[in-house]
């Protein structure tokens, strides 16, 4: 298993690399090739739009690569992202694709043209959290082929897992993808509760139509204070959405912004063994 990492948003950095390269130690099975784009830096991102652009097709078009794994999120990726999908070719489709949170903009337009497998997954940027080694880990053991990282509420349902935010900026553009039928994973961070229930409203309304299977929540964190309560909790938000739109409502999903983040490859699961 050869994993090449690409930052399509934001830079990483080479002591955070060393950190997890020796992490990947343990799994002599998974080999990890940071890209020096991954540590390029032009204001906020990890060098220019055809930087970053050109390092994730080139790791997607390599042959010799069975992954490509996000290095972290941020902002950037929906710059390139369309361009990007429009570059690669046919080594490009037998991939695994591995990230999260602005990285779910590459994911979805991924699973939008049926190129590889979009993997909702930590990034090795989650190294620097609490606990971010466990995280680490979990993403490495995943790729040596044990699957107990993987988000328990997976079922016979297709599913995707997305960041409330990079969702919404994705309903009515060309990277939103067809979730007919799909179990929809939601987490957030760091947004008021006032913005999570508007962002609920954007993707619910759009949703609906589509005929998704549900909505599953994951955590909702670093909720910034407000200058009065908003007087509802998220769960509450989005139960109120499914129930005004015709949503089934399946209950918490163990995703977010934090170590703890599992793993959910998009679309239909894989049998497990004994299955």
């Amino acid at each position: 298993m050869r994993v090449r990492l690409c930052a399509p948003s934001t830079p990483f950095t080479r002591d955070d690399a060393l950190r997890v390269v020796a992490l990947a130690a343990d799994y002599p099975g998974v080999t990890l090739d940071f890209h020096p784009q991954c540590f390029a830096e032009q204001g906020h991102f990890a060098g220019s739009d055809p930087v970053r652009l050109a390092a994730f097709a080139e790791c997607a078009n390599d042959p010799a690569c069975d992954a490509v794994w996000f290095a972290r999120g941020g902002y950037g990726a929906v710059r390139i992202a369309q361009d990007a999908i429009a570059a690669l070719g046919p080594a490009a489709h037998s991939k695994l694709y591995l990230g999260y949170s602005d990285a779910g903009t590459m994911l979805g337009g991924l699973y939008r043209a049926g190129i590889g497998r979009p993997v909702h997954a930590p990034m090795p940027a989650d190294i620097r959290r609490d606990g971010g080694e466990v995280a680490v880990h979990r993403v490495l053991a995943w790729l040596a082929g044990d699957r107990s990282g993987e988000e328990p509420g997976i079922d016979h349902r297709p599913v995707v897992a997305f960041n409330l935010m990079t969702l919404a900026m994705l309903v009515g553009t060309p990277l939103l993808p067809d979730l007919a039928g799909h179990v929809v994973l939601l987490e957030e961070v760091a947004e008021y509760d006032y913005a999570v229930d508007r962002l609920l409203f954007h993707v619910t309304t759009a949703l609906a139509p589509v005929g998704i299977a549900g909505i599953r929540l994951g955590r909702v964190s670093q909720v910034p204070e407000n200058d009065r309560p908003f007087g509802m909790t998220v769960e509450a938000m989005v139960r109120d959405w499914c129930a005004r739109l015709g949503i089934a409502w399946l209950g918490s999903a163990d995703i977010g912004h934090d170590s703890a983040n599992r793993i959910v490859p998009f679309g239909l699961a894989e049998p497990r063994s004994g299955e």
